[in-house]
């Protein structure tokens, strides 16, 4: 009789009248795949199946099969048999997709890090590598690209207290990148957000430190020089691998509140600097021409001076030599200077020379004629 005896392995046992190889019911209900024996084989042990994948392997790579019946049409197999065709096939193209999933290529402005089982193993240069999958994975990161973090555009992020107790509004932007790629990936877990939390901290810090007035006029710069040092501090410490690359200090205004007010003053404190750079001028040129006049001073007051003792000198010198004269012969010494002090003292004006005899007694009571008018006007005459 004919029945389901075999399971959904197989059918009946020694009752049925089908001898035939790996015999079996294949009634309505007695078919159903079946083991390489046709004796109502059982459930097929794991120790089976990779036997039977190793005997399939032998075959593929050119060897003989094992015993156990696996030719030709011995057995109900429950489908097609494998070529070796197939196999090769199915093998290369395990094989290929393995190397698209091992290799890979790395730009020149990236760098990989190699992973093996989850841990750090190295670190990829620019072009091809090799990472065996599934055991070796990579992270590609592009290390010389510039990366930039905008901080303080949202609404009350820039507000910030200075030391003189005054609240001004900061934008700035923090342009990083990565040095090292190992550090940048197992160090930080939020890179961008760490990296906007320890700049807008580090400016809070810097602002704390100065006064407003420089911030908004004169020290952006030196601001952000300080931020930057102190970013870059804090990110080495934390082991980061990022480099900052500058800092650039978009915005410093007072509040939206007050900047009226502010610029006012600003305006007002820019005047006042004007005008003192043009008293500064003013009073280096007024400097300057007093100097030089006071040293053209000095020139001539020294020029006097040597002019007055050279000629006090010689006064002394002529002096001692009329004295050593007066000494030999008074008399004609007296003589000598009574005539040259009287050519010194007439000798450049007029003279009427009067004989001592006139309108004595040789003259017979003559009174002398003096014309004092037309000797008057011919000295104006000469004088003109």
């Amino acid at each position: 009789m004919a029945g389901n005896n075999g399971g959904p392995w197989g059918g009946g046992g020694g009752n049925s009248d089908d001898d035939r190889p790996g015999g079996g019911n294949r009634g309505s209900n007695g078919g159903g795949p079946r083991g390489p024996r046709g004796d109502g084989a059982q459930i097929p042990e794991i120790d089976e199946l990779v036997k039977k994948g190793q005997e399939r392997l032998r075959v593929l790579m050119g060897g003989k099969g094992g015993g156990g019946g696996t030719g030709g049409n011995g057995g109900g197999g429950g489908g097609p048999a494998l070529t070796r065709g197939t196999i090769g096939l199915g093998v290369l193209g395990a094989i290929i997709l393995w190397g698209m999933a091992s290799f890979y290529t790395v730009a020149p402005e990236e760098q990989s890090v190699e992973l093996f089982l989850g841990e750090y193993s190295a670190t990829g240069n620019p072009g091809l590598n090799f990472a065996p999958w599934p055991l070796v994975t990579a992270e590609v990161l592009p290390v010389t690209r510039e990366q930039t973090e905008d901080i303080g555009s949202r609404v009350d992020s820039g507000l910030m207290l200075t030391t003189d107790e005054n609240i001004i509004d900061i934008d700035f932007q923090v342009v990083w990148n990565i040095n090292d790629p190992a550090k940048y990936l197992f160090n930080l877990a939020e890179a961008r957000e760490t990296i906007r939390a320890v700049s807008e901290s580090a400016m809070r810090e810097v602002i704390a430190r100065n006064e407003l007035a420089p911030i908004l006029n004169r020290d952006r710069q030196v601001i952000a020089d300080e931020a930057q040092q102190l970013i870059q501090g804090t990110l080495d410490a934390y082991d980061s691998g990022v480099n900052i690359v500058r800092l650039n200090l978009d915005k410093a205004d007072p509040p939206r509140e007050v900047i009226d007010s502010f610029r006012e003053v600003q305006a007002a404190e820019q005047e006042r600097d004007r005008l003192e750079r043009q008293a500064d001028a003013y009073a280096n040129r007024v400097t300057a021409g007093a100097r030089g006049e006071a040293a053209s001073q000095l020139e001539q007051a020294e020029a006097y001076r040597a002019q007055q003792v050279n000629e006090a000198q010689g006064e002394a010198a002529r002096f001692t030599s009329v004295l050593e004269e007066y000494a030999k012969a008074p008399e004609v010494t007296r003589k000598r200077l009574y005539l040259e002090t009287m050519e010194r003292v007439f000798g450049d004006v007029d003279k009427i020379i009067l004989e001592s005899d006139l309108g004595g007694a040789g003259g017979q009571g003559v009174v002398p004629y003096l014309p004092l008018n037309e000797l008057r006007r011919g000295a104006a005459g000469g004088n003109n």
